[in-house]
């Protein structure tokens, strides 16, 4: 399909009508909410509790978690 060439702002008004008229409003919500980009820095966040815990330790919680299902 050739199309002629659009701002991002049509772009964006173009698919969410195309959203809204294929999935509906809750449908358009939800396809949307999939894509939330979050804030913050993951790489950061994530080494602030991965890097608390040794082998031995992770072992342990594993093997509490399985005990306890």
């Amino acid at each position: 399909m050739i199309t002629p060439m659009m701002t991002l702002e049509q772009i964006r008004i173009t698919g969410l009508a195309a959203l809204m008229e294929k999935l509906g409003p809750d449908g358009m919500i939800r396809f949307l909410q999939q894509f939330e980009t979050g804030s913050g820095d993951y790489s950061t966040a994530r080494h602030q509790w991965v890097d608390q815990w040794d082998m031995d330790t992770l072992m342990k919680k594993l093997r509490e978690q399985q005990s306890k299902s």
